[in-house]
């Protein structure tokens, strides 16, 4: 029985290879997923001004936050964040874009507009209760399901 469940990481980690990383042109922008030994784990074209969020659950609190990206000028740029209470590790920094209400008790921190260094940035995706997940155009990508307590980057990378 346990042997069984030993492989069940690995076969949720194709499955994740094969729905989650369609066909991509190499020579098109895309936003990708990179595992620990370099393996694509999700590549989503990622044309010019398209935007993206990496949402996740609260470790504490449970409610979910958000920090969205956008495609602009050749960079990955962190554009703004949801924060739906002032949890710990939530905070607006002062000078670092402008808080504003989200009529619901929490607030978004809009025009961050801070570009990424390298168009990347490594990430320690959390266990399915934190729940990391990519959002673009709706969709939401489990990162957790793909490599739950495993280092990942993500990063935008430009045709050439």
């Amino acid at each position: 029985m346990n042997a069984g469940r030993a492989w069940l990481p690995v076969l949720l980690l194709c499955a994740g290879l094969i729905l989650a990383a369609p066909a991509v042109g190499q020579d098109e922008p895309r936003l990708e997923v990179i595992g620990e030994l370099g393996e694509t784990l999700v590549a989503l074209p990622m044309p010019e001004e398209k935007a993206w969020c990496l949402e996740w659950n609260h470790s504490v609190a449970g409610f979910a936050v958000l920090d969205c990206y956008r495609h602009r000028d050749r960079r990955m740029v962190l554009e703004r964040s949801h924060l739906p209470d002032f949890a710990a590790g939530l905070d607006h920094i002062p000078g670092r874009g402008r808080q504003v209400s989200d009529g619901e008790g929490g607030y978004w921190i809009e025009a961050i507009d801070e570009p990424v260094p390298g168009n990347s940035y490594r990430l320690r995706v959390g266990s399915l209760c934190v729940d990391h997940r990519l959002v673009v155009d709706g969709e939401r990508i489990s990162l957790s399901r793909l490599a739950a307590n495993r280092r990942v980057t993500l990063r935008l990378t430009l045709s050439d």
